[in-house]
């Protein structure tokens, strides 16, 4: 991942607080994940763009070629990098100074704030962002296959703590999943995608597992997926 050639490219500082590191001291997934939501809410406050509608995850992809460390200074810079009709994708480099790095692509859905339907992108946003996407389009596709019969159950639960302002369960908490499943391990590196599919609430859950694909259920319905890299 590299910075675009043109375009708006905001930076954002951060740093490996004490509850963002996991036991070996190395940055957790999911603080991973409130980082790029924090840039990519910071940008848009910068840009003069909030408050003109709401911006829902739908897919999201983190691979860390080298984990921050606790209490590594790092600068995040996020830009734009394509298109849609009623979403964009941002891209987000995490650079430490002590060689942490992390590369990161979402696709987020603009939805109107009052209703939570879908809502089509501003000339305004196309105006400020569109430079550094270079006119390429974008899909908002969900691609991750379904569950098979075969796949493997282990329960799961969400926190009233883990809601967000939206009264959804915030979207850096999923990457809390492989954290619990990787806990022991000793990660130099990590390569992992969720799509969401429908908001969660607190309360039990169970999650679905085959392969290298977890699924994410509540009451009979898909919440998200997420595949990680083998």
């Amino acid at each position: 991942m590299r910075r675009p050639d043109a375009g708006r490219v905001f930076e954002h500082a951060a740093r490996v607080r004490v509850g963002d590191a996991a036991p070996d001291g190395r940055a957790r997934l999911d603080a991973i994940a409130r980082w790029l939501q924090d840039a990519a809410f910071a940008d848009v406050v910068d840009a003069g763009l909030d408050g003109v509608g709401g911006w829902v995850v739908r897919r999201c992809r983190i691979r860390v070629p080298r984990f921050p460390a606790f209490d590594e200074p790092l600068r995040a810079a996020t830009f734009c990098t394509g298109l849609g009709r009623l979403w964009a994708e941002r891209s987000t480099l995490v650079e430490g100074e002590g060689g942490g790095r992390v590369e990161a692509v979402a696709l987020w859905v603009h939805v109107d704030p009052g209703s939570g339907r879908p809502r089509g992108l501003t000339d305004r946003f196309a105006e400020v962002y569109g430079p550094s996407a270079g006119g390429r389009v974008v899909k908002a596709r969900l691609r991750h296959p379904p569950p098979p019969a075969s796949a493997s159950p282990a329960p799961w639960s969400f926190r009233a703590a883990d809601l967000d302002v939206a009264g959804h369960v915030n979207n850096a908490v999923y990457w809390a999943i492989p954290e619990e499943e990787l806990a022991g391990r000793r990660l130099e590196s990590f390569d992992g995608e969720i799509e969401h599919r429908a908001p969660a609430g607190a309360g039990l859950a169970r999650i679905l597992g085959a392969g290298d694909m977890r699924w994410v259920l509540g009451g009979g319905e898909v919440h998200a997926s997420l595949r990680l890299a083998p």
